[in-house]
């Protein structure tokens, strides 16, 4: 008999843990880690390029932390508000709004929470340029893009990219208090960038978003179209990269490997052309990879060189 009892107590003392666990895996989920990552990445080698050199370990946590939460509760917001859409999209039916893990009321809370905590975290820790500049950025992504662009026009992610672009500004006003030009040309880069990254990924699920009816360029115009507005807005990028180069007194290292990282990605976004003008799909999935790895090394050039002597 207690061989027969002994599993049951063993499966009913672990289901909570269990469920628990469930639980905040689906409320980070909510945060979008994946573009939150990507969002962080960009702010501390603005950091460092505002210091000229390495900003003290806490400014630099404590601003990564506020970003964070900044970028998890526009997550969780959108989350929220295009929870219809994620119904009918193929990518998005592990979101915990669709699956049912969290409820819509969760998650607003949630949503409200994280953002007047980043607030609050950033005026206390960096100073009220930054926090402004969080409360800008959720506002930029929670209704400029999702509200008023996503659902209504093809130059979604242009205008409403801008919010992606906010934690650079973020990480230099934490560091000065102010803003200056080298931190306006890293914003202009990531915002040229974010079309040539995330047009791409429209030409890989357009079903999905014609089946929410979201008026994704890679929706409502043929491949040929997009790839030409990729490799625009890959050129821009790049050209916007080189102008920190005056602008911040870059190195050699940062010349030479902006140009090399800059050809990578001009390459890969002509061979999504080529295959458009040829009738063919392409690798757009390539594209997106490629725009992430770009924009990686790029900001891993930026934080590097002011450390270097040349």
């Amino acid at each position: 008999m207690s061989t027969q009892i002994s599993p049951q107590t063993q499966s009913s003392d672990h289901r909570p843990r269990r469920s628990l666990r469930r639980v905040v895996a689906a409320y980070v989920s909510l945060t979008k880690p994946r573009v939150m990552e990507l969002l962080l990445v960009v702010t501390v080698p603005a950091m460092i390029l505002a210091e000229g050199g390495l900003p003290g370990l806490w400014l630099v946590l404590a601003t990564l932390i506020g970003g964070a939460m900044s970028a998890g509760s526009a997550g969780a917001f959108n989350c929220y508000i295009d929870r219809d859409m994620d119904r009918k999209m193929q990518r998005t039916q592990g979101r915990p709004l669709v699956t049912g893990e969290i409820s819509d009321r969760g998650a607003l809370a949630f949503a409200w929470i994280l953002g007047v905590l980043s607030v609050v975290w950033l005026a206390a820790t960096t100073n009220w340029l930054a926090a402004a500049l969080s409360v800008a950025a959720i506002f930029f992504y929670v209704v400029i893009y999702t509200l008023v662009l996503k659902r209504h026009s093809e130059q979604n992610i242009i205008w409403g990219g801008i919010a992606g672009c906010f934690p650079v500004l973020i990480g230099w006003a934490a560091v000065t208090g102010s803003l200056a030009w080298p931190a306006w040309i890293f914003f202009l880069v990531i915002f040229l960038w974010t079309p040539a990254h995330y047009w791409p990924l429209s030409m890989r699920y357009r079903d999905d978003y014609a089946a929410a009816g979201v008026p994704m360029l890679g929706v409502v115009r043929g491949r040929t179209t997009v790839g030409l507005q990729v490799i625009l807005y890959t050129w821009a990028t790049i050209a916007a990269s080189l102008l920190l180069i005056p602008a911040a007194q870059m190195g050699w290292t940062y010349t030479i490997g902006s140009l090399i990282v800059g050809g990578y990605f001009i390459i890969e976004a002509h061979s999504l052309y080529s295959s458009a003008i040829r009738g063919q799909e392409g690798k757009p999935m390539r594209v997106f990879h490629g725009s992430i790895a770009y924009l990686s090394v790029l900001s891993i050039l930026i934080a590097v060189d002011p450390l270097l002597p040349f």
